[in-house]
């Protein structure tokens, strides 16, 4: 059975892109379209790796990242943000959340593909 990526993103098209890349490539995909929605799921599904988008209705991403990192079951899942939101220190506020990368949106597509085999690989 092939690597399940959680996608926790608000913007349909992006998500749609996404997943389209993952699945084309192989993966299995779980989605979330708000932070809340992404740790329910991680918690239950737990997925080999979250793709985690920052600015979000309901939680936003550093939040989520923060109660996914703290919880048990689901702390050693690495969580790569995906983000718009690319002003200076963003980068450090996002990894002292816990991300362990970060990819700034509007993603490259093979760049972000070949991110997220070595994340798997690790």
């Amino acid at each position: 059975m092939g690597k399940v990526i959680l996608i926790v993103e608000d913007n349909t098209k992006n998500l749609k892109l996404i997943r389209d890349l993952l699945q084309v490539s192989g993966y299995t995909t779980l989605e979330a379209t708000d932070g809340k929605q992404g740790v329910e799921i991680a918690k239950e599904k737990k997925p080999d790796l979250i793709l985690m988008d920052i600015l979000m209705p309901v939680m936003d991403g550093i939040e989520a990242t923060k109660i996914l990192k703290a919880h048990a079951d689901t702390k050693d899942i690495p969580i790569i943000a995906l983000t718009s939101y690319a002003m200076k220190g963003s980068e450090e506020k996002i990894r002292e959340a816990g991300c362990d990368g970060y990819m700034s949106k509007p993603i490259d597509t093979k760049e972000f593909v070949k991110m997220v085999t070595e994340y798997l690989a690790r």
